[in-house]
């Protein structure tokens, strides 16, 4: 009888959150009573936050090579989190893709996901990209740095992150919302490089420039090359797009902080969700992902560069450039994503 409540309670659960419209299902997800076909051979299933770049022919290849059928399921991070955690043991999923290192730590600290001892993750994946308890690992790299107009802005005008706050910037700026974790992990990392008092000191600079704020990426891109702004600050992949369906837009990257630490570098990662029931299928897909041709499948589809170091990034991404990551274990954006918010709202960053 306890069991049965528990089940209708997690059932019940999960019908708030589609009714209230807080999850984007692309694929119907497993029902209550697929728990049991869930322990089937042959078939993993995947809850991910990301949710563009080809998804199914990647998925479709791991399954020719393999024979493993994979299922999946679409939604935004923190809601897949939510949804994880009122499933609990019911939970039909086996792996977490999520789009952020915070959003992956704050899996791991959420207890939703387990530990995996693998030899190819080890080898595939360098260390300051993995969790260092071994409870998810990075797939791709999303470097966030430096875009700008070209008919308005020398290469040699800029910098780093941390110059931006320099006056000669104001009125030319355009960034995110402070409410986007990729700024959130931003500024964690800043935090990491000089301490929460010189970090607020950088972030208040930004802020006294009196930037545009845009909730896209792509749409900042869009300012930039119109001359709304002369500078933004992006992740990568959203110019490669861009620039793949109109060489001739007047923007192009600059990575940042090439000097000292190096540029900001985010991940889409996964790891085994701590109930899963497919749990060496879950294991196979997440290596396979790491491997050469899951990384060029994966990392391709979306412009991204590939986490394994073995792996060559697309042409187009490779044209511009080598350059210096910064070292720091992403983790550091998670263990820092509440200190990098209340930053931003002591130094007026909205």
């Amino acid at each position: 009888m306890k069991e049965m409540r528990r089940a209708l309670a997690v059932l019940a659960g999960f019908l708030l959150l589609v009714t209230a419209g807080c999850l984007t299902v692309e694929q119907k997800p497993a029902e209550e009573e697929g728990v049991a076909e869930a322990r089937e051979k042959g078939v993993v299933y995947v809850y991910s936050a990301r949710h563009y770049g080809q998804m199914e022919p990647v998925f479709e290849e791991f399954m020719k090579e393999t024979g493993i059928e994979v299922r999946f399921t679409f939604g935004k991070d923190a809601e897949i989190r939510e949804r994880l955690k009122a499933e609990g043991r019911f939970t039909p999923a086996d792996v977490y893709i999520a789009v952020d290192a915070g959003n992956l730590w704050l899996a791991a600290q959420e207890g939703l996901l387990q530990p995996v001892e693998s030899e190819v993750l080890e080898r595939n994946i360098p260390a300051n990209f993995r969790d260092p308890e071994n409870r998810w690992f990075g797939l791709t790299m999303r470097v966030r740095t430096l875009v700008y107009n070209t008919e308005r802005v020398s290469p040699e005008e800029l910098s780093t992150y941390e110059d931006l706050a320099d006056p000669r910037w104001k009125d030319r700026l355009c960034l995110r919302p402070s409410t986007k974790v990729y700024t959130q992990s931003l500024v964690s990392s800043l935090i990491a490089a000089h301490g929460e008092d010189k970090a607020e000191e950088i972030v208040r600079g930004w802020v006294e420039n009196n930037p545009r704020f845009i909730d896209s990426d792509t749409r900042i891109i869009e300012t930039v090359a119109a001359g709304g702004c002369d500078v933004g600050v992006v992740m990568h992949y959203y110019l490669a797009r861009l620039l793949d369906r109109n060489p001739d837009l007047p923007v192009r990257i600059f990575w940042a902080n090439q000097e000292d630490r190096g540029v900001h570098v985010n991940i889409v990662g996964a790891g085994v969700t701590r109930y899963a029931k497919n749990r060496d299928e879950a294991v196979k897909l997440i290596e396979w992902l790491s491997s050469e041709k899951g990384q060029r499948l994966f990392a391709d589809g979306n412009f991204e560069y590939p986490i394994n170091p073995e792996v060559e990034p697309h042409p187009l991404v490779k044209g511009w450039g080598e350059f210096r990551i910064d070292p720091i274990n992403v983790a550091e954006y998670g263990r820092l994503q509440a200190k990098a918010i209340h930053l931003m709202e002591r130094a007026g960053y909205r």
